[in-house]
């Protein structure tokens, strides 16, 4: 088990940023591939990040490339999400996700889910 709890987000203007954050409890998050998964109403989840388990390697969704940078802290047990530039279609809930493993770009490929946090863009 890898118990996560998302936090951060919040209502925001177009064009503006907000950092969401992930803590993982336990003493084994620095073996996990991470991800970032997003789902609005009526939508299906999409992959919006990963990154490896030391950090080095990452992967974005097309959508949200360029603008969105997810980094870890294996010290704090700590996942990120540094999102820049936003528009009213990133409005979603944003979910984080833990698995043992590559990085995987689909919801499939993860194993273990946070509740997710609410962000919502205004125009």
């Amino acid at each position: 088990q890898v118990p996560l709890v998302e936090s951060g987000g919040g209502l925001v203007q177009a064009g503006g940023s907000l950092r969401l954050s992930c803590s993982a409890s336990g003493r084994t998050f620095s073996t996990y591939t991470m991800g970032w998964f997003r789902q609005a109403p009526g939508k299906e989840r999409e992959f919006v990040g990963g990154v490896s388990w030391s950090g080095r390697s990452t992967a974005y969704g097309d959508s949200v490339k360029g603008r969105f940078t997810i980094s870890r802290d294996n010290a704090k047990n700590t996942l990120y999400l540094q999102m820049n530039s936003l528009k009213p279609e990133d409005t979603a809930v944003y979910y984080c996700a833990a698995r043992l493993g590559d990085l995987g770009r689909t919801r499939y490929d993860y194993r273990y889910w946070g509740q997710g946090t609410e962000v919502t863009v205004s125009s």
